[in-house]
């Protein structure tokens, strides 16, 4: 009996014991944030809550389905145009987000050779980050604006990258803060040379992606005008009551229905068959 009474005392000891000193491992979803959270960080939206963002969603769809029943007084229709009108900020936020990955793209070879011209004339990394909220190109200058200020409080230059990575939420921003990173704790005479060789293959990389997507843009403009004419046939006969309504039997809501999923179907599958590879964040 003593023997197992001493047991449990040294398990619960133990537990307590490790309760304070071992590391603790944030859950899955807070530690890389929900998909809301790095779509509004993709789009340079980080200050907007993702609760606010839903809430904005909704409050959009229902007054989109309420306009549209005082309208057509077509529940089906009403809520239909409820659901797109509602997932409209997503669309929105979301081509933000590659219009905003996109001008990164193009402006990230003008900044690594920048930062290899100060490295050069005797600036530390640091300083050399910081003069890019000056002399860097515009798109990133806000987020090196608060790298600057950041390291000037704090000086320590492993978390300010963090939340610098943070602020950009890009793919190749990833690349270029890890890289650094590296150098900055290896040292040595190399990071001029890494700094000029990681601009020529962004370079090289944003010629390729541009020339590409300029081919790719007729599959997706012409997928968009397929979805899109349909439902704008729709709009337009809302205001003509005794055609409108007749949407509103079972058998107008199985044709809506049935249309909804077509071009859902349709328009994914062009997006896939036109779509190019996406660089992930695999660095944050």
């Amino acid at each position: 009996m003593g023997v197992l009474v001493g047991l449990g005392v040294g398990v619960g000891l133990l537990l307590v014991w490790s309760s304070f000193t071992l590391p603790r491992q944030a859950p899955r979803a807070r530690r890389h944030g929900s998909r809301v959270r790095a779509l509004l960080a993709r789009a340079g939206l980080a200050h907007v809550s993702s609760s606010s963002f839903v809430v904005l969603c909704l409050v959009l769809g229902a007054a989109a389905a309420l306009l549209m029943q005082v309208v057509t007084r077509t529940p089906p229709v009403a809520v239909l145009f409820g659901v797109m009108c509602g997932y409209l900020p997503v669309l929105v936020v979301a081509s933000r987000a590659r219009k905003r990955q996109r001008d990164f793209a193009e402006v990230w070879p003008e900044a690594v050779d920048n930062l290899a011209s100060a490295v050069r004339a005797g600036l530390s990394l640091p300083d050399a980050l910081g003069q890019l909220s000056v002399r860097g190109p515009e798109p990133l200058r806000p987020s090196f604006d608060a790298f600057a200020l950041d390291y000037q409080v704090t000086g320590r230059f492993g978390e300010c990258l963090d939340r610098l990575k943070d602020r950009l939420a890009d793919p190749v921003g990833d690349r270029v803060v890890e890289g650094l990173r590296v150098a900055r704790e290896v040292g040595g005479g190399e990071l001029g040379r890494l700094l000029r060789n990681l601009s020529g293959y962004l370079r090289d990389e944003a010629r390729t992606r541009s020339e590409l997507e300029a081919r790719q843009a007729w599959t997706i403009n012409g997928a968009r005008l397929a979805v899109a004419a349909p439902w704008l046939v729709l709009l337009m006969m809302s205001f003509q009551p005794s055609v409108i309504r007749r949407y509103a039997s079972p058998a107008g809501t199985v044709v809506l229905l049935f249309a909804a999923g077509a071009c859902l179907v349709a328009y994914r599958l062009m997006m896939r068959i036109g779509r190019l590879p996406t660089e992930r964040r695999i660095l944050s």
